[in-house]
C-alpha cells in the first residue's frame, strides 16, 4: 500500500473505527516525505506524500470503516529548560544559537533533545531543567547556515 495524503487527525474524530494500527516514527522521520515504514500489526506501508506536509502525531495514513491507521511519534530524551529570568533565557537561547541546536516552545518550557554538554552548561547557569522522556508536536528542525559573510 502506498500512502500520498494524510487523511486527517485521530485528534479530530468523533468516531473511530473497530480496528487501529500504529506506525511508531522517530520526531526525526516526520519530516521524511518518502519512507518505508511497518504497522505494529507487521502491514508494509510506503509514504509518498505529495503535499509538503510534514507528519504529526495522530496523522491518519488510512481509513475505512473497519480499519485505521495512525501515525504514533515515540517520545524523545529530552532537556525541558525552565529559565527563572530574562537574562537565563538570554543565555541558554545564546548558548544553544552558538551550537545551532534548534529548540521548541511548549508555553514556558524551552525544549532541546537531550546532549549532555547542554546539560552541564544548564547546571554551570543554575538554569532550572529535567531530563524528560516526551512526545513533541514536530520534528526537531536543524538550521544549517553559515557564518562566512
Amino acid at each position: 500500500m502506498i500512502v500520498e495524503k494524510i487523511v486527517g487527525n485521530i485528534k479530530k474524530l468523533d468516531q473511530l473505527p473497530p480496528h487501529i494500527e500504529r506506525v511508531y516514527l522517530s520526531s526525526d522521520d516526520l519530516v521524511k516525505r518518502i519512507q518505508r515504514v511497518v504497522t505494529d500489526h507487521g502491514r508494509e506501508l510506503g509514504i509518498r506524500l505529495k503535499d509538503a506536509k510534514e507528519l504529526t502525531d495522530g496523522d491518519i495514513l488510512f481509513m475505512d470503516e473497519k480499519n485505521m491507521i495512525v501515525v504514533s511519534v515515540l517520545p524523545d530524551d529530552l532537556l525541558v529548560i525552565r529559565p527563572t529570568s530574562m537574562k537565563q533565557m538570554g543565555e541558554i537561547a545564546h548558548q544553544l544559537g552558538n551550537r545551532h541546536l534548534p529548540a521548541q516552545f511548549e508555553g514556558e518550557e524551552m525544549l532541546v533533545q537531550y546532549d549532555y554538554l547542554v546539560e552541564e552548561l544548564l547546571k554551570q547557569l543554575h538554569i532550572p531543567y529535567q531530563r524528560e522522556k516526551r512526545k513533541v508536536k514536530q520534528a526537531f528542525r536543524h538550521i544549517g547556515h553559515s557564518h562566512a559573510g
